[in-house]
């Protein structure tokens, strides 16, 4: 289906990204949805001074800061690439008018919005959980590519826990 969206009639607008450069800054409004052609980013909020990881995505992947694309409103997020990053860039205004112009392509869309509300129940359940081992054996079950595709220093970021922590859980 995938396929079937970067054929449509969208206006797909082709963007490189270098390593660490955002895609969003903070107190933005975003209304532009990516495919990830190559490439990795994290989606992260500020708490105080330090950074909260709360998504990645890489080749492959739809990515859009969803709370500002669905309300139209700023966002706290950021999003920036972990390395080289080509994405393909849609607006919502031709999304929406590829998302409502067949019933196939709106059930895509309630299927990514579905993946998203899913994916995001099993990360609160991720951050109730106390013991680093079971949060590092879970995100590594749920996303084995992870691990292939994002540094350590933003999985132990995004784990909640230190860099070393993680170190000693993939080792054993």
């Amino acid at each position: 289906m995938v396929e079937k969206l970067l054929q449509s009639g969208i206006h797909w607008e082709d963007r490189a990204f270098r390593r660490n450069e955002l895609l969003k800054i903070s107190g933005s409004t975003d209304t532009d949805i990516y495919f990830i052609e190559k490439g990795s980013v994290r989606i992260f909020m500020m708490d105080e001074n330090e950074e909260r990881i709360i998504r990645f995505g890489y080749t492959g992947n739809i990515i859009v800061s969803l709370d500002s694309f669905l309300s139209g409103k700023p966002s706290e997020l950021y999003i920036q690439a972990i390395k080289k990053t080509m994405v393909k860039v849609a607006s919502k205004k031709d999304f929406y008018g590829f998302i409502q112009s067949d019933e196939e392509n709106m059930r895509f869309w309630m299927n990514v919005l579905e993946d998203l509300v899913l994916q995001q129940l099993e990360r609160e359940k991720d951050l109730l959980i106390n013991a680093p081992r079971e949060r590092f054996e879970r995100v590594l079950k749920r996303s084995p590519k992870l691990f292939q595709e994002v540094p350590n220093k933003y999985i132990a970021n995004y784990l909640r826990m230190s860099p070393e922590t993680l170190s000693r859980l993939k080792k054993s």
